[in-house]
């Protein structure tokens, strides 16, 4: 019998295990039934579950970091290094081969760009939520998912909705050029009057998750009535929220203030045109944190000119970003900004992460965190 067996039968037997069993480290292998070869020790390592790592098109910069870091563990990035949208020819000429594109609203997916990527490609995903930018009927037909990232900056894109509102109404960006330029001389009861949302009839075109975050935070400042139109009926929401959903014209016809918080598609491509500025109150105030396309930009130019509604605040434009000889820049109640709805810091950090994790994800085969 071998030695240290020995010693523990004997030791078992009397019923104590008093003194001392010196166990060596073969005796301890032999104990435990392993073989005599020696055990080795490697740090810790972490493997990429992909067979050979794939091949990423980042097509700017500037993301936030944590996305391009979860991409790097697993796979092989090459990025447009600028922070600036890649042009279109860097586009074409560096997407051949890659299994997935990190695109961004500015970057345009066609047939034409597909065809350049060539047959691995297996995923794109935009850090964005709207994601007309893609050509989504094509990816499909090809085998291609989409990632987006809709939920994460519904809060963001809605707190900037009403400030851009508040701003507009009461005139802030016009007042404070009025501070820099001189125009301030002293106080006087009527100067920079705007236009109050108490009381008044808060319209809502498009009642998905940002229309319906914009009407939870306008309640408290106690408009007469909050209603919407939404492609969808809506009504159990509706009750909820307190707030009435209205037939189209109705919304355009009674609203002082209207907020485009829809997506843009076929349907709402250029919606917001003359016809409609005509039969809108005078008094209105539109507000656009959507799309620029929802909007006939030549139309709404012509309606503030002539009065047709009294003040627009955009958070988007056509195009972006707007040239600097834009007539929307030369008018006074006008407040245009260069698409900020969701640029918060938080907001951003944990788009660039979904927009990575969709990526691995379509690339693994499982279920995106959020899929077209």
């Amino acid at each position: 019998m071998n030695p240290v067996f020995r010693q523990l039968s004997a030791a078992l037997s009397s019923g104590s295990l008093r003194g001392t069993i010196r166990l060596g480290s073969n005796d301890l292998r032999q104990l435990l039934g392993f073989t005599a070869r020696p055990v080795t020790w490697e740090p810790h390592r972490r493997y990429c579950c992909f067979e050979m790592k794939p091949k990423v098109y980042v097509t700017r910069n500037d993301y936030a970091r944590i996305g391009l870091d979860l991409l790097r563990e697993e796979c092989d990035i090459s990025l447009w290094d600028e922070d600036y949208p890649v042009p279109r020819d860097e586009f074409l000429k560096n997407v051949a081969g890659k299994d997935a594109i990190y695109c961004s609203l500015n970057d345009r997916i066609d047939k034409e760009l597909l065809d350049q990527a060539g047959p691995n490609l297996k995923v794109i995903s935009t850090i964005s939520v709207g994601y007309d930018h893609i050509d989504v009927k094509e990816c499909k037909q090809r085998g291609i998912r989409v990632g987006y990232t809709p939920d994460v900056l519904t809060d963001a894109t809605a707190e900037l909705t009403v400030a851009l509102l508040l701003a507009t109404a009461r005139r802030m960006f016009e007042a404070n050029k009025q501070v820099h330029t001189g125009g301030w001389k002293s106080w006087s009861p009527m100067w920079m009057c705007g236009t109050s949302v108490k009381n008044s009839v808060v319209g809502i075109f498009g009642f998905g998750r940002i229309g319906q975050e914009v009407a939870k935070r306008l309640a408290p400042f106690k408009p007469s009535r909050i209603q919407f139109t939404s492609r969808t009926d809506k009504f159990l929401t509706a009750e909820d929220l307190n707030v009435t959903q209205v037939p189209f014209d109705e919304l355009i016809e009674t609203s002082d203030f209207l907020i485009i918080a829809c997506s843009y598609n076929v349907e709402t491509a250029n919606l917001f045109n003359d016809a409609v500025f005509s039969r809108m109150k005078p008094s209105a105030i539109l507000i656009n944190t959507s799309r620029g396309g929802v909007v006939e930009q030549h139309d709404l130019i012509h309606a503030l000119r002539a009065g047709k509604i009294q003040a627009a605040g955009l958070d988007v434009t056509t195009p972006e970003p707007l040239p600097l000889d834009s007539p929307l820049l030369t008018l006074p109640n006008v407040v245009v900004l260069p698409h900020i709805g969701s640029a918060d810091i938080e907001t951003r950090i944990e788009m660039s992460r979904i927009t990575a994790c969709n990526i691995l994800a379509g690339l693994k085969g499982i279920r995106m965190l959020s899929e077209v």
